[in-house]
């Protein structure tokens, strides 16, 4: 009787399994979708906040509540013109500008200034004592609306909003992505292990006002 009764819960036990596994593959397949995604870093051009082969975790339901903030870093699906390949390709950015901002390079320091307010960037790009220009020419933009103006923080190395403005003729629309592009925020490297941290919004973003 005894070798009876501890047969029974090993047999319920092994055809539970494939229902157990089901389910655990459908949460994550379902995770993955709508709430958290994995990306690793490809290029160069958010150094030296993120280096290629690292990997971040990304918010891809934030958005569905709220719009993204300025200095937030973001994933989205690049544009054509952007990417040269048709059938979408994520890109990482930090927003520097949201709908309306009045984005203007530079000031007397060689900042950028938004909506009036000197921005401190304390995250650019810098070698050997060497740091990037906040951009490398002056430019003087009113991002329309539902749309968003993103840079790299690795300056001459990104293809971002500023390249685009260039490249476009001054096109605001080509050099801008819509907001309904975004596939959610980074907010953390957890990729390798010792450099891991938190992907926060800098002080410098605080206290700038409205359009």
């Amino acid at each position: 009787m005894i070798d009876e009764q501890t047969d029974k819960p090993r047999s319920s036990f092994w055809k539970e399994l494939p229902i157990l596994l089901g389910v655990a593959i459908l949460v994550a397949v379902l995770v993955r979708a709508f709430v958290l995604q994995t990306f690793f870093i490809p290029s160069p051009s958010m150094e030296n906040t993120l280096k290629i082969d690292d990997r971040v975790l990304v918010n891809k339901l934030v958005y569905d509540f709220r719009s993204p903030h300025r200095g937030e870093v973001i994933v989205f699906k690049a544009p054509t013109e952007w990417s040269g390949n048709p059938d979408g390709e994520d890109f990482i950015k930090r927003v520097i500008g949201i709908p309306g901002d009045h984005v203007v390079c530079c000031d007397p320091e060689e900042r950028l200034m938004i909506n009036g307010k000197s921005l401190d960037e304390p995250y650019i790009f810098s070698m050997d004592g060497i740091r990037d220009k906040p951009a490398d020419q002056e430019f003087d933009i009113t991002v329309p609306k539902g749309r968003l103006w993103v840079m790299g923080d690795h300056r001459s190395a990104s293809g971002d909003s500023l390249e685009h403005w260039q490249q476009s003729q001054q096109n605001i629309t080509e050099a801008t992505i819509p907001e309904d592009s975004v596939v959610g925020r980074a907010f953390t490297v957890f990729w390798p292990v010792n450099r891991a941290t938190w992907l926060t919004v800098p002080d410098g973003f605080d206290g700038i006002p409205k359009p």
